[in-house]
């Protein structure tokens, strides 16, 4: 859960950084876009004042042959591309220079006369505008910085709103891995991406629901199917002679009986239809008993054992079956140890495989070649009346070897 939560909060927060990242990109080009818009404005405007006021220079000139205003003939910083026009026209061009006071200017110049005659020209100023763009470039910074302020936690927002539907679809998806197959996640905000793996996940659910269920109901019919003729076949092979052929077909009919048997348990248990009859008892006395029911050794260690509350008859059950499993699938010697509520039953074999330990157990399934042939159906029952007793039963193996299967009744069971 928490490998989940980091996850999540790196989706949040990897957004957000994208988000952050995008404004900064955003304002950046925003704000070079207007300084470059504005300084081309300035220079055009200059470029216009300084062209017309050449022309109302040139008209106060011809009429009065007085200079207007800021109007100059053949003046000593004029560009060289103005200082002798070919033809009587105006024209403009860019100054860059500055010189105190006067920054990059516009210049206008026009010939007063035919050729040779001198040059009347007007220079306009930009310095003073352009003065103003570190201020509009510092207003841009801020405005993009308070924008930013406003995006990231937006952005946060958001991908906590995401963060949050997609736990709600993990959350489902977990609980189906682990055998929840009513859980769903139900309609969700939007219809987006997330909406459809959520519809996507309950589809899924819905479809393994439909196989799980047939699979056990499947189970079930067989096992009721096969209880009659079963029976049948071992009451006829009561009537056998004696011999040791008729001691084996009784040990494979009584097999066959057990297995079927086990099967209708399992169908009981998938039903939920087993409900406890609880009674107090000493537990390491129904330990006892229940190993020594299996028919096979193993030495019970009893440190200080507690009364508990719980059936008794499926508390035999579990540990049984662990015994029997621990005998058929493992290695002597077999050891049960009984400290408090607790019960550790394990042998000196290979060891429970590792698909077993993921998993848990699989009917049908033993799990490894190594530990013997059977149909798996101990271990899973085993699980199935631990959890009617809402005990916990967990599987391991030793460090030195060997398998251990422990199981842990409740305190108000």
């Amino acid at each position: 859960m928490r490998g989940f939560w980091r996850r999540r909060a790196s989706l949040r927060w990897k957004i957000a950084a994208l988000a952050a990242a995008t404004a900064c990109l955003v304002a950046a080009a925003v704000g070079v876009l207007v300084h470059l818009w504005t300084a081309q404005d300035i220079r055009g405007r200059a470029e216009a004042r300084a062209f017309n006021a050449v022309y109302s220079a040139m008209d106060v000139y011809r009429r009065t042959g007085a200079l207007a205003d800021g109007a100059e003939l053949d003046p000593a910083d004029l560009p060289t591309g103005l200082r002798h026009p070919a033809d009587g026209d105006r024209h403009t061009a860019y100054d860059g220079r500055v010189e105190g006071n006067v920054g990059p200017s516009y210049w206008a110049a026009q010939r007063t006369g035919g050729p040779g005659s001198p040059v009347l020209a007007v220079r306009a100023n930009l310095g003073p505008e352009l003065s103003d763009l570190p201020r509009l470039d510092a207003a841009m910074a801020v405005a993009s910085l308070l924008a930013l302020a406003a995006a990231v936690p937006l952005a946060g927002y958001g991908a906590s709103l995401l963060a949050r539907r997609l736990r709600r679809v993990a959350e489902t998806a977990g609980r189906i891995s682990a055998g929840d197959l009513d859980a769903r996640t139900g309609p969700t905000e939007g219809r987006d991406e997330v909406a459809e793996i959520a519809a996507t996940v309950d589809a899924m659910a819905d479809s393994l629901g439909r196989r799980l269920r047939a699979e056990r109901q499947f189970t079930a019919d067989v096992a009721h199917e096969l209880r009659t003729p079963v029976g049948g076949l071992l009451a006829a092979v009561d009537l056998l002679p004696e011999g040791e052929t008729e001691d084996r077909i009784r040990a494979r009919v009584r097999d066959l009986r057990g297995l079927v048997e086990d099967l209708l348990e399992i169908s009981r248990l998938d039903a939920g239809a087993e409900q406890p009859v609880r009674a107090r008892v000493p537990l390491d006395e129904v330990v006892r008993e229940a190993v020594a029911r299996t028919g096979f050794e193993a030495e019970v260690v009893v440190g200080a054992a507690a009364s508990v509350e719980t059936d008794p008859r499926r508390l035999e059950r579990i540990v049984g079956n662990l015994v029997v499993n621990a005998h058929r699938h493992g290695a002597a010697p077999v050891l049960v140890g009984v400290e408090g509520r607790t019960v550790v039953v394990r042998d000196h074999g290979p060891g429970f495989p590792a698909e077993l330990l993921r998993h848990g157990p699989r009917r049908f399934r033993t799990g490894a070649a190594e530990r013997g042939a059977g149909h798996g159906l101990g271990l899973t029952i085993a699980v199935g009346q631990a959890r009617v007793l809402g005990a916990e039963l967990g599987f391991a193996n030793a460090a030195d070897g060997g398998a251990v299967a422990t199981l842990r009744l409740p305190s108000s069971g």
